[in-house]
């Protein structure tokens, strides 16, 4: 069944409640319309994992509509605005699902990224800090990454390199804090560290410019020009209008 046919059969259903409760609106009672506004709230969410947006926000507002303060239904808004480049009314749906729920890492992580892609770091920080105090939250060590991600735009380098280590002990396959830690340790001269890092990072995931520039600098640490020549060729071929080839170039 498509979303569309679901909303008119959640509103049939709705409806029909009246005949077969014995004469009493589902609407009417407390246990009614807290399934009403879950149901809705389900189909927005559904519309927007299809990436419908437009067509999510009419259950999400009959949800907000039976249940104002649902911190479902703010934070899928919250979503919804974000995608559509809405910054100030998914920060306003984002402030009112939190306030509702103040402890759920999920949303205080999904809100703290918001705030990262609207260069608002330290705010993002603190969100990212507040969702990394929920032990149990299946994802916290994306969590702990954010943070690391959101303390290199906040120049504490230490800071964020303690974070990538964190994330990594949590979950080791974890990309970007791989490649992270690649990076730095590269910096820092740390070369075997390094290249334990970029191993792994390899082997999870697609190169891209960044990590073939990294490649070829490895390659050359240790000696091994074959490794460098083909990570090299492969930069020149994939991306070279990227600035890590002129990099690469500038170091050749």
């Amino acid at each position: 069944m498509t979303l569309r046919p679901a909303l008119l059969l959640l509103a049939a259903s709705l409806l029909a409640g009246c005949v077969t409760t014995g004469n009493v609106d589902p609407m009417k009672t407390a246990k009614g319309r807290d399934e009403a506004r879950d149901a809705y709230t389900q189909l927005g969410m559904g519309y927007l994992q299809q990436g419908s947006t437009e067509n999510a926000k009419v259950p999400l507002r009959k949800a907000l509509e039976i249940d104002p303060s649902s911190a479902d239904a703010h934070a899928a808004l919250a979503l919804v605005f974000q995608i559509e480049m809405e910054p100030k009314l998914a920060d306003e749906h984002y402030r009112k699902a939190i306030a509702q729920r103040s402890d759920d890492a999920r949303l205080l992580n999904n809100y703290g990224s918001f705030l990262f892609e609207q260069g608002r770091y330290r705010e993002a920080y603190e969100r990212y800090l507040q969702a990394s105090q929920d032990t149990l939250y299946p994802e916290r060590s994306r969590v702990f990454m954010n943070l690391g991600l959101t303390a290199l735009q906040l120049k504490q380098r230490e800071q964020a390199a303690a974070y990538f280590e964190r994330s990594l002990r949590l979950n080791s396959r974890q990309p970007r804090a791989l490649i992270e830690m690649a990076q730095m340790s590269y910096e820092d001269k740390q070369y075997v560290p390094a290249r334990g890092y970029y191993e792994s990072y390899i082997a999870l995931s697609q190169h891209d410019a960044r990590s073939l520039l990294l490649g070829t600098r490895l390659a050359r640490v240790f000696d091994d020009r074959n490794a460098a020549a083909s990570l090299g060729l492969q930069l020149k071929r994939l991306y070279p209008g990227t600035p890590e080839y002129q990099q690469y170039l500038s170091e050749q």
